[in-house]
């Protein structure tokens, strides 16, 4: 194997990192059974802070960051995959306690890999990427507790961003009546293009609510905001409706009595695409090919290279930035 391309961070002082563009010899890559000649990375609000040295979610440096990538088999050790197979992956700390997808190429367990859904290429896949596939985690999570189409909206937070955008998209696709939260109401356009029904100002639920129990609003929920926000729509949902909670932007304090549990039934679901079992990454990735139109996706989505990384990584945990961003690694 040749030397490749990556983004390297490297340590530059106590708690600040600094990313270089690199070329590395193959022998660099650490242990793994599969190699992968990676095509296509993305920017999820994870990799914004690994890349701004926040939240000691790296411990050891040089580190190439990148949760998520997808590719082409170059070399396997594993009877599951052979060069050639087109491969997914998500999760299992790659980017952050192993190397990851800002580089040509990687070398990973086989075991992390999922492998690239027919009709889907692997372009596409980094534009749902982590963030689209926890989206899709979400609903099949409210599903199961019993959401289903003709119930009162199903609210998304953080709606603007890239799980809020999908998760939109895949619930109006089958079905749902979507209120989404921003506090961008110039992203309302773009918004209705993926689905989204009606609007709820982000700072009317980053209010702490001042009872227990607020008048029912909605069947479902899927928080990225976390905080006074999470803690505010509990008080809001409907009898037996569930809220899924992916993110913590808007903080990890969850202040809220027991009552929306015990009076009216409401479900707190956590959801952890992390270390998603396989079994359910190869639903949720078949359903994402099946449930997301792609002409939607297109157009919720723009395009990066590593070299655009560490501005964007800015961006993103400012809110600046929407829907999905793919990173071709090879431009």
């Amino acid at each position: 194997m040749s030397d490749f391309k990556a983004l390297v961070l490297r340590e530059v002082g106590e708690g600040k990192v600094e990313p270089r563009l690199e070329t590395l010899a193959a022998t660099a890559l650490p242990e793994g059974d599969v190699t992968v000649a990676i095509e296509y990375s993305t920017l999820n609000y994870k990799d914004g802070m690994i890349l701004q040295g926040l939240g000691r979610l790296v411990r050891t440096y040089p580190h190439i960051p990148g949760i998520d990538f997808a590719g082409t088999v170059e070399r396997s050790d594993s009877p599951r995959f052979r060069p050639g197979d087109k491969v997914i992956l998500t999760g299992w700390r790659v980017g952050e306690l192993h190397w990851g997808g800002y580089a040509q190429r990687a070398r990973v367990k086989a075991d992390w890999l999922v492998p690239l859904p027919d009709g889907m290429t692997t372009r596409q896949a980094m534009a749902v990427g982590t963030a689209g596939f926890t989206a899709m985690l979400s609903v099949m999570a409210l599903e199961r507790h019993g959401l289903r189409p003709g119930d009162a909206e199903v609210l998304v937070t953080g709606a603007a961003g890239g799980v809020g955008s999908v998760a939109i998209t895949i619930l109006h696709r089958l079905g749902y009546r979507v209120a989404a939260s921003t506090g961008r109401p110039s992203e309302h356009d773009y918004l209705k293009v993926l689905g989204a029904d009606s609007f709820i100002d982000r700072a009317a639920l980053a209010t702490p609510s001042t009872r227990p129990l607020d008048r029912e609003r909605w069947a479902g929920a899927i928080d990225a905001v976390g905080g006074t926000t999470l803690g505010t729509l509990l008080t809001h949902m409907r009898n037996r409706a569930s809220v899924a909670a992916v993110g913590n932007a808007g903080g990890i304090e969850l202040k809220i009595t027991v009552l929306p549990f015990l009076l009216r039934g409401v479900n707190l679901l956590g959801i952890d695409s992390v270390m998603s079992p396989p079994d359910e990454r190869q639903e949720a990735w078949g359903r994402v090919a099946k449930e997301l139109p792609l002409d939607t996706l297109d157009a919720m989505t723009s395009h990066a290279t590593l070299a655009d990384l560490p501005e964007l990584s800015r961006q993103i945990l400012q809110g600046g930035l929407r829907g999905r961003i793919v990173v071709d690694v090879n431009s």
